[in-house]
């Protein structure tokens, strides 16, 4: 049996297995979320453009993309059900709608960071400075991770800072400039523009983990399973709208100006965010990176530190506690209670043109 077909059957068996409450959702019209950063921004652009409007006609659907500023907050949304979907990494994924018991799938993966997040110190140093130091970050998010990743890489832990304050990242900019903040966390388009202040000095990046923060398009399992038509419309949008920004045609240049101008820089500035993106612009790329065997130890690895930070869910026994599915069917995690899955059905819809 081919790896399509599996994909498939295993979609099947899930559509069959979600039953009544799965045709319930069954509806025509959506709304997924995003918020700013480098590999989003196509979202932003899908909505201006008008590609997801055709593609969502071409399914005899509606779906609506909406921007929120907070990215933590758009998350929030989601799990509690004002969103159909939203794009998050596979960190903040697990820990809030799945932890949470909502049964979510990543139908895009995106790219994965391969230096947009920094761990950003005020003047000389390195990460062995830090001690001592308090270090503003969305706290709980990715960004408490590549902390974690780069403290333990110099033998040092959370408890030898000077604490850390839990700052929005549309704070984060106006947190740097007071005298108070010694050190953030954060990621693109704010690491670049912090690193363009006096002093700002970059001590760890997401390109000393490759392939850790991925970032997601993630949906609703049961909607996705009552809607198919939901999947095949965003999915096709997304990867028409790769091709195009991928691409130094004049369409291409217009697209990435847009979307540099949406997030507050030039195309020049956005170029240099994406150099530090692996965008997986080809379907084809994203289910190979999807499917490849490391990506169940980078979720076992970001489940422990979940569960080391007491946010894997209300009440988790251990790092087992949430389920989370590969496209081969394989699980980390219980079995019992699966509420994350990696289905590359739709991408691999994209890659055969099959959409």
């Amino acid at each position: 049996m081919t790896k399509t077909k599996t994909l498939l059957l295993t979609s099947a068996a899930l559509a069959l297995s979600l039953g009544s409450a799965a045709s319930a959702q069954e509806k025509t019209e959506f709304k997924v979320a995003w918020s700013i950063y480098v590999g989003w921004m196509p979202w932003g652009y899908l909505e201006t453009s008008g590609i997801m409007d055709k593609w969502a006609d071409k399914y005899g659907i509606d779906v609506e993309i909406v921007q929120i500023n907070d990215y933590v907050e758009s998350i929030n949304q989601y799990t509690a059900g004002a969103f159909d979907g939203v794009s998050a990494t596979n960190m903040d994924t697990l820990s809030i709608p799945a932890g949470s018991g909502v049964d979510t799938t990543a139908l895009i993966v995106g790219d994965y960071s391969d230096g947009n997040d920094a761990i950003i110190l005020k003047g000389e140093g390195g990460l062995e400075d830090l001690a001592g130091k308090p270090v503003n970050l969305v706290e709980l998010s990715v960004s408490h991770y590549l902390l974690a990743r780069g403290l333990d890489s110099v033998g040092l832990s959370e408890a030898d800072l000077g604490g850390v304050i839990n700052t929005s990242d549309a704070d984060m900019i106006a947190a740097w400039a007071t005298d108070d903040v010694q050190a953030v966390v954060t990621w693109n388009p704010l690491v670049s523009a912090i690193l363009e202040q006096p002093g700002a000095n970059r001590l760890f990046d997401s390109a000393d983990i490759p392939g850790e923060i991925i970032d997601l398009m993630v949906v609703n399992t049961e909607t996705l399973a009552a809607n198919p038509d939901f999947g095949r419309a965003l999915v096709g949008a997304w990867y028409e709208l790769m091709e195009i920004m991928s691409s130094d045609t004049e369409e291409g240049i217009a697209a990435r100006t847009a979307m540099a101008e949406a997030s507050g820089t030039d195309l020049a500035g956005y170029d240099a965010q994406l150099a530090s993106t692996e965008m997986f612009y080809a379907p084809t790329d994203a289910v190979t990176f999807a499917s490849r065997p490391e990506l169940p130890q980078t979720m076992v690895n970001v489940a422990e530190f979940l569960f080391d930070k007491g946010i894997l869910g209300e009440g988790a026994p251990s790092a087992d506690f949430v389920g989370v599915e590969y496209p081969d069917g394989s699980i980390t995690g219980s079995a019992a209670n699966v509420t994350f899955r990696f289905d590359t059905t739709y991408m691999q819809m994209a890659a055969d043109g099959a959409l």
